[in-house]
């Protein structure tokens, strides 16, 4: 009988190897690899007959009958939009995000929606105690909501605990860095134990039918921590994002086997928890009696919410022979580099001799392609100090050659435009005929865009 292979497993970027070493071949991280007891692999030609001793599955065509599945709404509006309406009977999400952002209070928050309703909600934390728990909800006022709390990490106990009774309709853990399972070694937090003790709670979700949520850590470059097999076991996958000195919060549908992705709810951080925001483009436009150059209002689309943001660019000369710099917060930098330069070839601006500085205000992050318009416009305000018309939004593609390309969805962010009192949009020519609330000024290039602001 041919002998199985150990693998080793990198604990910092979950990457297996047939041997152990000091240095991991593809994160470069030392002394990370852990042999995984969990799963010994066995020669093919040791294994028996695959075509013998199986079971048969059963078929069946893609024109069978399916049912939609059931939803339980949180009662939290931009929650519910992120899942996609809400969330799905014997699902699991996974939610991520950085340390003290708000997912803890988020889901407390909907637990206790939830439970009010008279359905069974389990809160099981691994890294706070019982009190502290208490703690917060009294502070966010929930302290009667009828929600079973628990502090526990082992995946075993919490299961046995379940099982005595009727499964909950909602279980949150918190979080799965924190479990570990007693049939794999190692530490909690470890490649083997997080894949492991995910795979038992979803496997109890999906068998009970259970609403399972699940907390994940982040790395340093914002990413989940553990295996990436973790986003692909679980249903959903949603990203809390903001910054510590903003009060917005963005939850934002990364994967969704329930409901379309790239859906936000927006949130702003207050003293008795998270409050849903309405209408999000009010907190990322600056009010100003009037215009000024450089700024560019955007319609940014995200899922199928447009959200209005301002565009903020600001040209400084330098001294012959100095080095001028790029910064830019908020927007890809390689793409401002790319609109810089076909600004310069293709419109005759010179950009070489001046420090440019891009930022979207508010704090928030674009990465449409249509802000490519917005960004050139913003930037040859800057330049010659013609301030764009405050009641006016651009949006657009820009390619190498100059030309203007059309994006998708110009009259939802027209309309949502409306909304705000804008009242004119720069686009590209092509959507110039479309029928919406706004007057259309359409160009077919960037130079004809450049001739425009300039009065030429």
């Amino acid at each position: 009988m041919a002998k199985p292979r150990k693998r080793y497993v990198c604990q910092a970027c979950g990457s297996v190897s047939s041997r152990w070493q000091g240095q991991c071949a593809d994160c470069s991280e030392w002394n990370t690899l852990v042999e995984d007891a969990s799963e010994i692999v066995t020669p093919f030609s040791a294994k028996h007959n695959l075509r013998s001793g199986g079971r048969a599955v059963a078929l069946v065509g893609l024109d069978a009958d399916i049912a939609l599945p059931d939803r339980t709404k949180t009662g939290i509006a931009e929650f519910d939009r992120a899942l996609g309406g809400g969330v799905v009977t014997g699902s699991a999400t996974l939610i991520g995000g950085d340390p003290g952002i708000g997912k803890s209070t988020l889901l407390l928050q909907a637990a206790a929606n939830i439970a009010a309703r008279g359905l069974s909600v389990a809160y099981i934390s691994g890294e706070e105690a019982a009190d502290q728990v208490r703690l917060r909800a009294r502070r966010l006022g929930l302290g009667q909501a009828p929600v079973q709390l628990a502090a526990a990490t082992s995946v075993r106990d919490i299961l046995t605990t379940l099982g005595e009774g009727a499964p909950p309709a909602l279980l949150v853990i918190d979080s799965i860095q924190t479990m570990h399972s007693d049939l794999i070694e190692g530490a909690p937090g470890t490649v083997s134990q997080v894949r492991a003790s995910a795979q038992e709670l979803i496997r109890f979700a999906k068998e009970s039918g259970t609403a399972l949520i699940l907390v994940g850590h982040v790395t340093k470059d914002g990413s989940i921590a553990g295996p990436r097999v973790l986003e692909h076991m679980v249903d959903t996958v949603l990203s809390f994002e903001g910054e510590r000195s903003h009060q917005y919060r963005i939850l934002r549908a990364v994967k969704n086997r329930f409901g379309g992705t790239d859906e936000i709810g927006v949130f702003s951080m207050q003293e008795e928890g998270l409050q849903e925001v309405a209408n999000p483009s009010a907190l990322f436009l600056t009010h100003r009696g009037e215009a000024v150059s450089g700024a560019t209002v955007f319609p940014a689309l995200e899922g199928t919410r447009p959200v209005l943001v301002e565009i903020q660019a600001l040209t400084v000369r330098l001294a012959s022979g100095a080095t001028p710099r790029r910064a830019v917060v908020g927007w890809d930098s390689g793409r401002l580099a790319m609109i810089l330069a076909v600004l310069e070839a293709r419109c005759g601006l010179s950009f070489s001799t001046a420090e440019v500085y891009l930022n979207i205000a508010g704090g928030y992050r674009v990465g449409d392609p249509a802000a490519d318009l917005a960004v050139a416009a913003a930037l040859v305000s800057a330049l010659s100090e013609r301030p764009v018309p405050a009641d006016t939004i651009a949006f657009g593609e820009v390619s190498l050659s100059g030309e203007l390309r059309p994006v998708a969805h110009g009259a939802l962010r027209m309309k949502e435009a409306a909304k705000l009192g804008f009242e004119r949009a720069l686009v590209p020519a092509s959507l110039k005929g479309e029928k919406g609330p706004l007057a259309l000024t359409g160009f077919r290039t960037l130079g004809e865009l450049v001739d425009h602001m300039l009065g030429r």
